[in-house]
């Protein structure tokens, strides 16, 4: 949780949408807010990511579902939006939840899930950034091979943008590519969750 995160929720509650940013890290250090531009809160990022029970955040995320539909009543629709290890979340929740649509902005560690492809029911949306520094060509190569086919998965690619290119805020935002992606994203979700 941190300040670009806050914005992208004010975002979509500017939208019209109910947004809701649970905090995944409660278990390990609640309450954390770190700055990926800043090295040593980078580092402690990484540090608490190599911690993080991914099946117990994905039970928060999937008691945030539940608590989003109870809050938006009779058919109210849910969307999950991640970045970095959020957006693996999202690829995570879409093969194992009920959610209603999903997209994940530079999803990290994506090859190691592709058996789980097949469980994805709901329409999902992956952003990937051609040049990540995190997710290499041989990964990107793989999420093509296992994806592309599948009639639920929409992927787009950025050539040339490194990860975080769609930070809200930060050296590490590419205006031009986060406003594409952020765009597809509106429409994906206007298109799944009306």
């Amino acid at each position: 949780m941190n300040e670009g995160i806050r914005r992208k929720c004010d975002g979509w509650a500017e939208k019209g949408y109910l947004a809701i940013a649970p905090d995944l890290f409660w278990r390990i250090e609640p309450g954390v807010e770190l700055d990926p531009d800043v090295e040593d809160q980078f580092k402690q990022a990484l540090n608490l990511m190599g911690q993080f029970d991914q099946n117990a955040g994905i039970a928060d995320i999937e008691a945030t579902i539940r608590a989003a539909r109870a809050r938006l009543g009779e058919g109210g629709k849910v969307g999950v939006v991640g970045f970095c290890l959020g957006g693996r979340l999202a690829f995570m929740t879409a093969a194992r939840t009920d959610v209603d649509a999903s997209v994940g902005y530079y999803a990290v560690g994506i090859p190691g899930l592709l058996e789980e492809r097949h469980a994805i029911a709901r329409p999902l949306m992956l952003h990937i950034a051609g040049a990540d520094h995190f997710v290499g060509p041989d990964q990107q190569k793989a999420m093509h091979e296992g994806l592309d086919d599948h009639p639920r998965v929409t992927l787009h690619d950025y050539p040339g943008e490194d990860h975080g290119f769609a930070a809200e805020m930060g050296k590490r935002r590419s205006e031009a590519a986060a406003e594409l992606a952020d765009k597809r994203t509106e429409d994906f979700f206007a298109e799944h969750l009306a």
